[in-house]
């Protein structure tokens, strides 16, 4: 796969940022290359696994069980001249070799001053497995589910382990299988699971469903796997006609993760569950307040939110979940009322909402009156302590001992 950049198509090489910020994202993605899943089903499945295919316009698109599915959206756009930026990348070539090639990864990683960094799959996956969940033939999506981990695993985190923190997708129709996938994958190291943030969406039991979804909420408490819901990853919300979708879908990321977290907190799995732990992925933090505070309101106003004798509602928000954040300018003094503890940042490599190669600039530039143990937290410590992954030996900005 050529990896020349076209100068007409990207900006020049940028040299590597200053690092004032030691920075663990919490929200980045891969784009898969063509050869995941080679050789990695078995013989009898193999000629029907997922591969690239080009179209008569020259498109490279995934094509599986029947379907093509294309990197849509502003997915991999790092790198490129605005002017040039259309919603779908035709081809790899159209692309940043860091979005498919590890390596290539790591080096954009240090051009922004990334140490660590989570990756969700792309287009080809749903974002949290639910492509190969639906396969028309079970067997075959067990396998290619399972292919996909062992890709990410074997090619992708072990390249590079001090850099990958490695998060897997599960089988979501049997929770059995689900289950002993995301223990197979503990036993190697990953640290997350990406699941449907409204599975009753993309026609999988409504998480409200304790007899589905109970085998893997215990094997991920079991296995300290952080739960990951990234935003779109059950589709988005009914389009108004005549409405540019992607725009308004864009613009209601956060309502999207407000209604998922408002599902999975009354849903009961972090009440029922207290190490269970849930990430809100690429929805901010502008709802989480409003959330709050509707919630202690329900408890002591109204009353509607009066159904739990143990614990607040609110509570079990604070505890059992996570946000993350790519700069919210305008509501990241409502920190506290989150929980400073509660937050994490991302930079959404290589989406277009991403901050590479900016991303210590615009820290600066809209965190930088906030003081530092608390900067430290958000751009690192929090995220290290959930995903279990550790930080470097000296942490930036150094505390006021110099420490």
């Amino acid at each position: 796969m050529s990896t020349a950049l076209d100068p007409e198509l990207f900006l020049p090489e940028p040299e590597p940022r200053p690092v004032k910020y030691t920075v663990i994202s919490v929200d980045d993605h891969v784009v898969e290359p063509p050869h995941v899943f080679e050789g990695r089903l078995p013989r009898s499945l193999q000629d029907r696994a997922p591969r690239i295919v080009e179209t008569s316009q020259g498109h490279q698109l995934w094509e599986f069980d029947g379907e093509k599915y294309t990197q849509m959206g502003m997915n991999a756009v790092a790198g490129r001249r605005p002017e040039t930026m259309k919603v779908e990348p035709s081809r790899f070539e159209h692309m940043r070799p860091g979005c498919y090639d590890v390596d290539a990864r790591v080096a954009d990683m240090d051009i922004q001053g990334v140490h660590a960094s989570v990756h969700f799959p792309s287009q080809i996956t749903g974002f949290c497995g639910r492509v190969f969940s639906g396969a028309s033939d079970p067997e075959l999506g067990k396998a290619t589910t399972r292919a996909w981990n062992d890709w990410f695993h074997e090619e992708w985190y072990s390249a590079h382990p001090d850099r990958i923190i490695p998060l897997g997708i599960t089988y979501l129709t049997d929770p059995q299988e689900g289950a002993a996938e995301i223990r197979r994958n503990a036993a190697r190291g990953f640290r997350s699971v990406t699941l449907p943030e409204r599975p009753h969406n993309i026609d999988l039991p409504s998480i409200f469903d304790q007899d589905h979804w109970d085998p893997i909420m215990r094997a991920c408490v079991e296995t300290e796997t952080v739960i990951s819901l990234h935003v779109g990853s059950s589709g988005m919300q009914d389009f108004a006609p005549g409405c540019p979708p992607m725009q308004v879908g864009a613009t209601l990321f956060g309502s999207q993760s407000l209604l998922a977290c408002t599902d999975w907190l009354w849903s009961g799995w972090g009440r029922r569950y207290p190490d269970l732990k849930i990430a809100m992925s690429e929805g901010g933090i502008g709802w989480v307040a409003m959330l709050l505070d509707r919630l202690d309101n329900l408890v002591d106003r109204s009353g509607y939110g009066d159904i739990w004798d143990d614990i607040r509602p609110a509570e079990v928000l604070t505890r059992n979940f996570w946000f993350c954040t790519i700069d919210d300018p305008s509501t990241i003094d409502t920190r506290y009322r989150i929980g400073v503890e509660n937050i994490c940042l991302e930079t959404d490599y290589p989406h277009g909402d991403g901050t590479w190669p900016e991303t210590q600039a615009v820290i600066e530039e809209v965190w930088g009156h906030i003081p530092t143990a608390e900067l430290r937290a958000m751009c690192c410590e929090n995220a290290a302590a959930l995903y279990r992954h550790p930080l470097p030996d000296v942490v930036l900005p150094l505390d006021e001992s110099g420490a």
